[in-house]
């Protein structure tokens, strides 16, 4: 099986986040496990890499490629949603580093089989999970009007959402929407023609939307990142990729709210609160170099952004 999938800010990610050759590293989208695989490179056989991933596919290959590591290494197949349960039923209660690239893999968007791509006509899948129950298919064919209005402008970010769900609920009234293809067709008959000119391909924005709906993206991050950083060490880091500003808003105001000290109303003249800050954010995301957007043009997009545990 062919897995090809660039790691986006490769090197600024293990040089944030690697802080001890001997610690614990969790990859909690292993992938490719390029990220991985450049961190377990620069342990000793003391230290130790985790890999979570609910694709199959993923960990099979992310198995072999990791076999070469001086380090040990532990895959797991589940969500990252699980990580607490996860890393303690395998005795790991701290850790030195963890890892979330957010990003589609380039493997999963460029296997037409998936259901992820746009550019490729393939079943109207998008799960993850492969065994997980809810499809993009369902979604397009038996949500509400509302619903799919809501969902392709929250998580799409879509003008023209009721526009373009006017013209699937029309199609999926006369028969099934069932593959890619028919999707993309339905969207760009949807979208005017002036609309289509410039910016990103016109069936993208849904796509995302339709994506995240079935694989409950944004709904786990919050809670994840809070599990994350109550099983790091002190001192320990937590490095998340964002590919668009849904996540990346919940990322940054997730470790905003960790690295509050007082959440107290601002009338009152002393703290009653006792909240204390867990995590140092780091003001600024990290973005890629012109260099790395040329060779990746994937990675235009992408914001890492690090929290350190106090």
């Amino acid at each position: 099986m062919e897995f090809n999938h660039v790691s986006v800010l490769l090197h600024e990610t293990v040089d944030s986040v690697l802080t001890d050759p001997n610690g614990i590293y969790v990859d909690c989208t292993l992938g490719g496990a390029g990220h991985a695989h450049a961190l377990g490179e620069r342990l000793t056989p003391e230290g130790m890499i985790v890999g979570l991933d609910q694709d199959e596919d993923a960990l099979a290959v992310a198995r072999e490629r990791l076999s070469n590591l001086p380090c040990k290494v532990l895959t797991i197949p589940t969500n990252f949603a699980n990580l607490k349960e996860a890393l303690q039923s395998h005795g790991i209660h701290e850790v030195d580093g963890f890892i979330f690239d957010l990003g589609v893999s380039s493997y999963q968007l460029d296997t037409p089989e998936r259901g992820f791509s746009y550019m490729n006509d393939g079943p109207l899948d998008m799960r993850m999970d492969k065994d997980a129950p809810l499809t993009a298919e369902i979604v397009v064919n038996e949500y509400s009007y509302e619903d799919l209005v809501r969902i392709i402008k929250d998580y799409g970010e879509e003008r023209w959402a009721k526009r373009i769900v006017d013209f699937i609920v029309d199609a999926r009234n006369t028969q099934r929407i069932i593959t890619t293809g028919e999707l993309v067709s339905i969207i760009k008959k949807a979208i005017p023609a002036k609309a289509r000119q410039d910016g990103p391909h016109p069936a993208k924005r849904t796509f995302q939307a339709i994506r995240i709906e079935v694989n409950r993206e944004l709904a786990i991050l919050h809670d994840s990142f809070v599990d994350a950083v109550e099983l790091l060490k002190p001192n320990g880091r937590i490095g998340v990729i964002t590919f668009h500003s849904l996540e990346d808003r919940i990322t940054k105001q997730t470790f905003k709210e960790l690295s509050t000290a007082c959440v107290c109303p601002p009338n009152l003249p002393v703290c009653v609160c006792n909240n204390k800050a867990v995590i140092k954010a780091k003001n600024k995301a990290i973005e890629p170099s012109e260099r790395e957007i040329e060779i990746n043009p994937r990675s235009r997009s992408a914001k890492l952004r690090v929290g350190i545990k106090l």
